[in-house]
């Protein structure tokens, strides 16, 4: 474990001299908040601030440090990145999860996320040595979720926009869907996480790019596709990117709707209901134009180490804890 460690401090100094070297500037924002964006798939860790002065107050453990960088990026601050620790609840313990997890988290103003692939890629290269395997060299290959669904499930996305529609599709595969109705993403899901996403090729980084607006989040819409790519490393999930929205009146309906969508969720489950600031959107909306991209580099590091699991990667994994029933388990 020593070694591993050994290792990360080595990849966080590359990746900062990378980052410094272009002139972003490393901030360091909080993992409290009293309020997170709006986001009904995620689940969060919730606490309290207890003063013998002053109200108890409800924070959050944020689940991206995304709520603070863009604040700072309408203050002008110019291109950011933050390496920190993140937090997502009811997710499954895995070989590739952990509920907190190391991210990097960069913004790069005047960028779009196509320009996003090329610092990715200078990024990828410049943790790489002579004897790092071809699927973690660029160039990143590049396949938009439409081709996905068509090549590896013979789905067409521009034919079946609606649930209804995605939902025979998905009953044509052999895949059972719910008599009760479910969501366009939740049917995309089925299909998308049985036959498509296993069958992703890997022999290099595949940024699987336009996702369906079905799909809610902050990437601007272009027709029926956001401008948004998710990068794939061995068939791992490791970066997420948007091109990100700056209009106000879609800031402003994705907060009212999103939030609308987790609340009727987390009532029906009990799960933690965060507080919102729908004041923020007016603050998003003054950012200028800027691409974000959050790096998993737990998953990166478990990559460039020739592993296939977080066990022996990460410290003090909370599956380990809980099955000793101690803090001792590295």
């Amino acid at each position: 474990m020593k070694a591993a460690a050994q290792f990360r401090s080595a990849m966080y100094r590359t990746i900062r001299t990378f980052f410094d070297g272009r002139d972003y500037t490393e901030v360091d924002t909080p993992i409290l908040s009293t309020s997170l964006i709006p986001e009904s798939t995620i689940e969060n860790f919730a606490t309290r601030f207890q003063n013998p002065f002053l109200p108890s107050t409800e924070l959050y453990l944020v689940p991206s440090p995304e709520i603070f960088m863009k604040q700072l990026i309408a203050q002008g601050w110019g291109s950011i990145y933050q390496i920190s620790h993140c937090f997502r609840n009811s997710e499954q313990l895995g070989h590739i999860h952990n509920p907190e997890f190391s991210m990097l988290e960069y913004y790069t103003v005047g960028a779009d996320e196509q320009d996003s692939i090329k610092i990715t890629e200078e990024l990828f290269s410049s943790l790489l040595t002579k004897d790092s395997p071809d699927y973690l060299r660029p160039p990143f290959a590049r396949l938009s979720v439409a081709e996905a669904m068509k090549t590896y499930a013979d789905v067409d996305l521009d034919k079946h926009q609606k649930q209804s529609s995605l939902a025979s599709e998905a009953r044509r595969l052999g895949l059972t869907v719910p008599d009760e109705p479910e969501s366009w993403e939740e049917t995309f899901n089925r299909i998308f996480l049985t036959f498509v996403e296993p069958n992703l090729p890997q022999d290099r980084p595949l940024v699987l790019q336009r996702y369906p607006k079905q799909i809610e989040c902050l990437a601007k819409q272009e027709g029926a596709y956001r401008r948004r790519w998710e990068l794939y490393v061995k068939g791992v999930e490791v970066a997420n990117c948007y091109d990100e929205d700056r209009n106000l009146q879609t800031i402003q309906t994705y907060y009212r709707d999103e939030y609308a969508r987790l609340v009727q969720k987390r009532e029906e489950s009990g799960s933690v209901i965060p507080d919102i600031d729908p004041q923020l959107a007016a603050v998003f909306s003054a950012m200028p134009a800027c691409s974000g991209v959050a790096l998993g580099l737990d998953r990166l590091q478990m990559l460039l180490m020739g592993k296939t699991d977080l066990q022996g990667v990460i410290l003090f994994p909370l599956s380990g804890m809980l099955k000793s029933g101690n803090t001792r388990n590295l």
